[in-house]
């Protein structure tokens, strides 16, 4: 692993929430941006099913630098993945892992982070130079789990994607996830259509008020 690959897989634990970003605007993604950083949730995945995510990535990375950890998900062929890292996403998150796209991912200079549910795909996505393993959809098996992949498996970064509420996070911490990827129950589409921000910055708040509890600081 490169030293860079290091430094954002402990920014990654250090920043312990991504936030996972489906937006139907570019303007509704930045809305969303906003209210997360406000928030306190720091860890921004944009992902490619928001229209113009490269822009909304460029816009993140101007206005917010490093005080976010800024990244690009849903990537599925290798020209999103030279967009995301050239509009200046720090890393890329794939829901699955294929070889090819791997490596194309990879040959961007982006720590990657592949998509498993199983065992042998765990052990494909770690030998593509996943830095952290994205288990997807989480939900399936909920914090028993990852906890069972966790003994075969004990120094694989692992990042439970899907399920994950502000009520249960630190179940998914306690059963050793190095951080957790919140989607829908972090950013209900609903909200995020609607305009409804400051819904958003409060339901932030709650995961980022879980995740310090959890940790067991104030």
């Amino acid at each position: 692993m490169s030293e860079f690959e290091s430094t954002t897989l402990a920014r990654l634990a250090e920043t312990g929430i991504i936030a996972v970003l489906r937006a139907p605007t570019p303007e509704s993604a930045l809305g969303t941006v906003e209210a997360l950083v406000a928030g306190g949730i720091t860890g921004i995945e944009v992902t490619y099913s928001t229209p113009g995510a490269a822009v909304v990535i460029a816009e993140c990375a101007h206005r917010y630098g490093t005080d976010i950890l800024l990244g690009a998900g849903t990537v599925t062929t290798a020209a999103q993945a030279e967009e995301a890292v050239e509009a200046g996403a720090e890393f890329l998150v794939s829901p699955g892992t294929v070889p090819s796209l791997a490596e194309a991912m990879r040959a961007t200079g982006a720590p990657i982070m592949l998509g498993a549910m199983t065992p042998t795909e765990l052990m494909t996505a770690v030998s593509l130079g996943s830095i952290a393993v994205k288990i997807f959809p989480a939900s399936l098996g909920g914090p028993s789990y990852l906890k069972s992949l966790r003994g075969p498996f004990p120094n694989t970064p692992l990042m439970p994607t899907g399920g994950v509420t502000a009520a249960n996070l630190s179940s998914w911490l306690d059963a050793g996830a190095i951080a957790v990827g919140a989607g829908g129950d972090l950013c209900p589409s609903a909200a995020i259509a609607a305009g409804r921000y400051d819904e958003i910055e409060s339901i932030a708040r709650r995961f980022a008020t879980a995740l310090r509890l959890a940790r067991g600081t104030r």
